[in-house]
């Protein structure tokens, strides 16, 4: 069974900082793309940033310049770095992955962290 864990969310105030972990465990061959999205209440989730296994990262206009997308392929976990948080940076984060698994290649998704921005 393969699982997806956040952590490092939580409560800060505007223009701190927080890190968001993801680690993935169970019976894992390989870890394609990796991303992260977040999702305010009454809104869609939105991307926020991918990194390919190549180590290629793309932002969404949104956090460009103010989070930066890593991964540990030995540890199977991907970072988000978020820098000169907003207001509007507050919602629910999740983490994605592409895993293949034994014979099986899918998208799994964590539980989902909360980062609340306060003024």
């Amino acid at each position: 069974q393969v699982q997806l864990v956040e952590s490092g969310g939580g409560l800060v105030q505007a223009g701190g900082s927080l890190r968001l972990s993801c680690a993935a465990s169970g019976r894992i061959f390989s870890i394609g793309t990796m991303a992260w999205y977040r999702q305010a209440p009454g809104k869609q989730r939105d991307l926020v940033a991918i990194i390919r296994s190549s180590g290629y990262t793309m932002y969404a206009d949104a956090v460009k310049g103010r989070c930066t997308i890593s991964r540990d392929n030995a540890k199977n976990t991907v970072y988000l770095q978020m820098n000169s948080l907003k207001l509007e940076d507050t919602a629910v984060y999740y983490c994605n992955a592409q895993i293949t698994s034994a014979d099986i290649s899918r998208d799994y998704w964590g539980q989902g962290t909360q980062v609340t921005v306060s003024s």
